[in-house]
Order: C-alpha cells, then sequence, then structure tokens
C-alpha cells in the first residue's frame, strides 16, 4: 500500500496522512470519480477466493505541458519505477511517456504538444 500511495502521489493524487498503513485508500478526482486501493489481505477478507490478476493497463494522466511529460517521467524513473516507454512526441499530437506503478500496471503521461492545442 505504501509504494503505491507513494508512487500515485507523485502524479498529484491526495490521500489521507497515514493512509499507507491501512487496508484501503482511496482518491476522489474529478467529477467526485473514485480511486480505491486495497490490500490483497482486504479483499480476501470478504472474498476467500479472491487472487490478484496479472498487471495490465492503467490510468493516463495528463500534465499540463510537454515538459511535465518528461520531468514526471524522470522523477518515476529515478524513484525506482520501471519505465515502459521514454516520452516522445506521438504521431497523434501528444508527448507521451509510459511508467509502471508498484503493482506492474503501465501508466501514461501526457500533454497535448503546443501545435496540437
Amino acid at each position: 500500500m505504501a509504494a503505491s500511495l507513494s508512487f500515485y502521489r507523485r502524479l498529484g493524487l491526495e490521500f489521507p496522512a497515514g493512509a499507507e498503513q491501512d487496508p484501503h485508500a482511496e482518491a476522489t478526482v474529478a467529477g467526485g470519480i473514485r480511486l480505491m486501493w486495497d490490500t490483497h489481505a482486504s479483499l480476501q477478507s470478504f472474498d476467500p477466493d479472491y487472487q490478484p490478476g496479472p498487471p495490465s493497463g492503467g490510468w493516463a494522466f495528463l500534465c499540463s505541458d510537454p515538459a511535465e511529460v518528461d520531468s514526471s517521467y524522470a522523477d518515476l524513473v529515478a524513484a525506482g519505477h520501471p519505465p515502459v516507454k521514454a516520452p516522445w512526441d506521438a504521431p497523434w499530437g501528444q508527448r507521451y511517456a509510459q511508467v509502471r506503478d508498484p503493482d506492474g500496471n503501465v501508466v501514461d503521461l501526457f500533454a497535448w504538444s503546443k501545435s496540437s492545442e
């Protein structure tokens, strides 16, 4: 839990102080959507047959500009998170990068290129 919350705090999500010691944590994002994290033990407490699945695609985080894509990517990789794809200029008009979160999910970082806005 601590590693996941640390990763997502670097991307701007807010969690209550001490949440890393809890079996459940959540952050509210735009539109009132709640993103939730639970430990495996917490999930198994109400679903004894729960088995974690393989990592998959995750979320995409909109950065303020292409420079923030580069700096966020560099910060996460320097903190030990595995890179997937270094920042690049995507043909659809965005600066894009990908890293893995502590659970192995791919997280996208993107911003609209100045010429595409």
